[in-house]
């Protein structure tokens, strides 16, 4: 090999920016902030603007940090799968310890600093939410169980219970049934795209239901959550956070989510087959988007209270 094409080799093995802020997991953290801001926006009470901006900002930095730590300790399975192998650290751009280096940094950081702009109970959920995420779920029960999904969704659900903390300094019911939304919202959300992802998850050794148990099982449990899920979102437009702008939404995701869930339970796998697993596709994407209506009903009945148009 010739002086030029080791230089070439190493030029494209080079990471960019892009490289090391795709370690922080952008798309998830798109989730953290706005489900985080959320909450902020509709617990009770005051906070200054900038200190909104700063937490929200130290929330989505801890929410970074937890999914380069993630992609440290995953990088083995990540070479594996389809779906991950040309993440930073399989594609040789981002070594395994700058990423560890990257995520402690700032875990600590974002701890500390969202604990001195707000107050350490905010702080502390968010140190719980990176433990949880990365020794909890990623560590331990990802590969151990195939309810490494339920019970490891509690991680992407704290954010709003953050928010929420950053203006209040306590939990709230309020902010719990904000949390339970997310919670019962991640298993029908992940386990959808699990029976559309073939193989992926059974090369790498990933315990996930459809490889423990089979699609047709996943395909009950799936049901069993969207109603679980939908008895919990119309519930809570029955509280301070709610109202009938929120109920009204409620309703209409709801319904097509259970009646998505039912036509997923009602397949076999000859045909999702035979349509390229169509309706698993659909209800998955369509899932993004109920959570980002049912969240943004809660974030209008907040902004329209003070006019006395949300809530009942």
């Amino acid at each position: 090999m010739t002086d030029a094409s080791l230089h070439s080799q190493a030029h494209e093995n080079e990471a960019s920016f892009g490289d090391y802020f795709a370690l922080l997991k952008p798309r998830v953290m798109s989730l953290v902030v706005f489900t985080a801001m959320v909450g902020l926006l509709a617990a009770p009470g005051g906070i200054h603007p900038f200190i909104a901006f700063c937490a929200i900002l130290f929330i989505a930095v801890g929410g970074g940090a937890s999914g380069a730590l993630n992609m440290w300790y995953d990088a083995d399975i990540d070479r594996i799968m389809t779906r991950t192998k040309s993440r930073p650290i399989p594609s040789g751009k981002v070594s395994a310890n700058d990423a560890f280096a990257i995520g402690i940094t700032l875990s600590v950081f974002s701890v500390v600093m969202l604990a001195l702009a707000t107050n350490w109970v905010a702080g502390a959920l968010l140190a719980f939410t990176i433990f949880f995420y990365v020794v909890i779920y990623t560590m331990w029960l990802k590969r151990w169980t195939p309810q490494n999904i339920v019970i490891g969704g509690a991680a992407g659900a704290f954010p709003p219970m953050i928010g929420w903390a950053a203006v209040t300094g306590d939990i709230a019911l309020e902010s719990v049934l904000m949390f339970t939304l997310t919670f019962m919202w991640t298993p029908p959300h992940f386990w959808a795209l699990t029976l559309f992802m073939k193989s992926d998850y059974k090369d790498a050794g990933v315990p996930m239901l459809n490889v423990t148990h089979g699609r047709p099982s996943t395909r009950n449990h799936i049901l069993v959550y969207t109603l679980l899920l939908a008895a919990v979102a119309i519930g809570i437009a029955f509280t301070a956070i709610g109202g009938w702008i929120y109920l009204t939404t409620a309703v209409i995701l709801n319904t097509i989510f259970v009646i998505g869930a039912i036509g997923i339970w009602r397949r076999t796998d000859e045909d999702c087959e035979a349509d390229d697993h169509k309706k698993e596709k659909r209800f998955f994407f369509f899932s993004l988007t109920y959570l980002f209506l049912s969240f943004g009903a809660i974030l209008a009945e907040a902004a329209l209270a003070p006019y006395g148009l949300g809530g009942w």
